[in-house]
């Protein structure tokens, strides 16, 4: 009921206890793992004073993230308010976050710790496009797994029914952000998900947020685009990762489950008002977007994002094998050519 049948389920199914226990149990971890590999990339600075909302939190998900992947942030006075509909999961997650202070030697508990987190149980109406809250704005607003509860049971080819539910979750994000506040939305990393970031992606830059990653420009998405080839070709945005670092337990507990992991991944989007002090817009990178695949010439090839449209980066094995999803590839040179399966541009890596 949590993965091939998830469409089966209601909305407030955290509030069952089995369904809380098994998200507990195997998805946090999971998605704690995943959360701790993005936010670093990210490279996101908070002050003492910022305020974080977490829409459709769960048990804490992002916060207990924060506090793995940015320990610098453990001795800043944050104010987090983590919203769900349910209360089960707020309050578990709570009790899971005092926990991990607890074990991670920074804290006799979460009382003790800087951060103010406020448990919040709202259900988050999707069916408007402007809510008034009276929660101060947020310089990070997170939406972690929440919109694809929205648009999973619609067609991949409903394009027009996902733009309105981008349009819907670009509007409840920004209603809860500051005015140089960021939006980060991470989502499943399969095709329908990699769609919905893209055409939320075209939402945001209609409301004056500019894409900040992973994007590295601020031309049209060339993952919209649909290629008619023999096998299907077509492309989205997302970044796949291995879990070899993650516990040897959690593998035991996986297989256990019989839902074992070998790789994890996620579509995602980073926004923002201040397009001028984007750091991370490079208009002749590539940021790499698939696994190293080998081509009929004997080389390598990797999918990219650029300017351009779709890249095929190709080169060496060894050279092609050490990038990695996310990495942001400059050095490299265009053939002038198309590769006739995918109708990406190809570029060979200097």
């Amino acid at each position: 009921m949590l993965t091939n049948k998830r469409g089966d389920r209601k909305l407030s199914y955290l509030s069952r206890p089995n369904y809380l226990s098994a998200y507990i149990h195997y998805f946090l971890p999971w998605n704690l793992y995943r959360l701790c590999i993005l936010l670093p990339a990210l490279e996101l600075t908070f002050s003492s004073g910022d305020v974080i909302t977490d829409l459709g939190c769960g048990p804490l998900t992002f916060a207990s993230a924060l506090w793995i992947a940015y320990p610098q942030t453990r001795n800043l006075s944050l104010e987090i308010n983590c919203i769900d509909r349910s209360n089960s999961a707020l309050n578990a997650g709570k009790k899971f976050l005092t926990a991990l202070c607890n074990n991670t030697g920074e804290s006799s508990g979460i009382r003790d710790i800087p951060w103010k987190i406020n448990i919040i149980k709202e259900d988050i109406d999707f069916r408007k496009k402007n809510t008034i809250n009276k929660r101060k704005k947020a310089s990070l607003v997170c939406a972690i797994n929440l919109f694809n509860e929205v648009y999973e049971h619609l067609s991949h080819n409903n394009t027009e029914a996902l733009r309105q539910a981008a349009e819907k979750s670009a509007m409840i994000t920004r209603n809860e952000a500051a005015e140089k506040g960021l939006i980060l939305t991470v989502e499943p990393g399969v095709p329908q998900s990699g769609k919905f970031i893209s055409l939320l992606r075209g939402e945001f830059l209609n409301l004056g947020y500019s894409p900040i990653m992973p994007c590295t420009h601020l031309s049209a998405c060339p993952c919209l685009q649909t290629h008619n080839k023999p096998d299907g070709g077509r492309k989205w945005c997302h970044f796949s990762f291995e879990t070899i670092k993650a516990s040897k337990e959690l593998h035991i507990l996986s297989q256990a489950a019989k839902l074992p992991k070998d790789r994890l991944a996620f579509s995602f989007l980073l926004t923002g008002r201040n397009p001028e002090s984007n750091t991370y817009i490079s208009n002749t990178g590539i940021r790499i977007i698939s696994d190293a695949f080998p081509l009929p010439d004997k080389s390598f090839g990797r999918y990219g994002c650029s300017s351009r449209g779709l890249i095929l980066l190709t080169g060496e094995k060894n050279r092609i094998e050490k990038l990695a999803s996310l990495n942001l590839v400059t050095n490299f040179t265009l053939s002038g050519q198309k590769d006739v399966k995918s109708g990406a541009l190809i570029a060979e890596i200097k």
